[in-house]
């Protein structure tokens, strides 16, 4: 769900975290930390960021307790960095403003440039926040599950052996729908569409659309192609485990080796994002930009 903002919520302190190249920080950190406090916020920073400036009047937290105690959080980096906030900052319903350092960046869309104009909105209220879906994957063994984890973008099976090709047992709501052979297999959100999902073949899902895409890596066979399922349904896998280490890995961050006779269970996580978008950029104004449609 993307909705507009019509009532300024007070925003009284506001978390910075940030990619640790230290370059980037000093020129936009200092600035950015005057700007928010001239505007009556407190801000605090995770001890990475405040690392690679010199002294500001701003208190050091770690950057896991940021969520916990700010009514914003601004991101500073790529992807990667968002990547990790959003797991932190799911439990507290924290709005996030991502904004790019780094490269392609499809989730920190909001440039440099764009910074201090979308600040204004959110001081006044003129924001939109995007609600995005995240993902639950449990590990189940032995009849019981042993490891959840939730994921913003996907979580991907695969082997730590390059091209060895798996056996993998689709299930959804308990009905059985194929068994892949491939190199691994993805499991998306609609966010995560435009991440490793879109790399091997698979659709652009409109952010707010309830699916999650089911991408077969590099399937045996060309008629397994990708499969967009409601995000109500409860996706299981099995896989026959070989000699080669298996992994569960959630958004290219948190990897979790997998034993034989593991089961992995994927629902719609019941914590989401709270992504605040500028105003007046919409989604397909984002794809024509960082895919440059109708420019190739």
């Amino acid at each position: 769900m993307e909705t507009a903002t019509t009532k300024a919520k007070m925003i009284k302190t506001v978390g910075i975290i940030s990619r640790p190249r230290r370059e980037d920080i000093e020129r936009v950190v200092p600035p950015l930390v005057k700007w928010l406090q001239a505007h009556g916020a407190e801000v605090t920073c995770d001890s990475e960021t405040s690392d690679c400036f010199g002294p500001l009047a701003v208190r050091t937290r770690k950057r896991e307790e940021l969520p916990g105690c700010t009514d914003l959080l601004i991101v500073l980096g790529g992807d990667g960095t968002l990547l990790s906030a959003a797991r932190l900052a799911a439990n507290h319903n924290v709005p996030i403003l991502a904004v790019n350092l780094g490269g392609l960046g499809f989730l920190t869309t909001v440039s440099q440039d764009e910074l201090y104009s979308i600040l204004e909105e959110i001081f006044s209220g003129k924001h939109r926040v995007s609600e995005r879906v995240m993902l639950e994957a449990e590990i189940l063994r032995g009849g019981g599950a042993v490891r959840r984890q939730i994921a913003l973008n996907d979580a991907v099976l695969n082997k730590a052996a390059l091209a060895r090709i798996m056996d993998l047992e689709l299930r959804v709501d308990g009905e059985y729908v194929t068994t892949y052979k491939a190199d691994g297999l993805i499991l998306s959100t609609p966010t995560g569409s435009t991440a490793y999902s879109l790399a091997a073949g698979g659709p652009i899902v409109y952010p707010i659309v309830e699916a999650f895409v089911v991408t077969p890596i590099c399937p045996h066979t060309l008629t397994n192609r990708p499969l967009v399922i409601p995000d109500s349904a409860t996706i299981e896998v099995d896989f026959k485990a070989g000699d080669d280490a298996v992994f569960l890995t959630l958004d290219g961050q948190v990897g979790i080796e997998l034993v034989r006779g593991d089961h992995i269970r994927v629902r719609k996580a019941t914590e989401k994002l709270h992504l605040v978008r500028p105003a007046k950029k919409t989604y397909y104004q984002i794809l024509r930009n960082k895919l440059k449609w109708g420019e190739r």
